[in-house]
């Protein structure tokens, strides 16, 4: 259970179907994700597009690097 500042038990009753009142963890701990960050899709096809061309550079690069270790 959860306890009060002094150290007792919380009186709240708790939510329907949930252990815990409202207070102590019983509803909901928020979305999963900042969904805000995506209020719209410009960027993103963009900026996948770079990060594909990016990997591709290093991957060409670091196998490149190999082939000169002796």
């Amino acid at each position: 259970m959860a306890t009060t500042r002094r150290g007792t038990e919380c009186q709240r009753p708790a939510i329907r179907g949930k252990k815990r009142c409202n207070l102590h963890g019983g509803k909901s701990t928020g979305a999963k994700g900042n969904r805000n960050a995506w209020k719209h899709g410009r960027y993103a096809a963009e900026t996948r597009a770079l990060e594909r061309e990016l990997r591709s550079i290093l991957a060409d690069n670091l196998a490149g690097l190999e082939g000169l270790n002796p």
